[in-house]
């Protein structure tokens, strides 16, 4: 679900993935959620809802996830 571009995790899943999401974010050790305002679904651990991601105009990029 993770594609490396410039050094950076973009989720391949795009913006309604929501089951790989969750998925992922369950297995994730950096997941921390975010505020309330800035979550998207109902799920109790989706990276849509992580303070660490940043949305492009198709999915996501996980900062916790870039390479150095």
């Amino acid at each position: 679900m993770w594609e490396i571009i410039n050094g950076k995790k973009h989720f391949t899943g795009g913006k309604e993935a929501y089951e790989a999401a969750a998925r992922t974010a369950a297995h994730c050790p950096f997941f921390a959620e975010d505020c309330e305002e800035e979550c998207v679904t109902d799920d109790v651990r989706s990276c849509y809802d992580c303070r660490f991601r940043r949305w492009t105009s198709e999915s996501f990029i996980c900062m916790k996830g870039a390479e150095s």
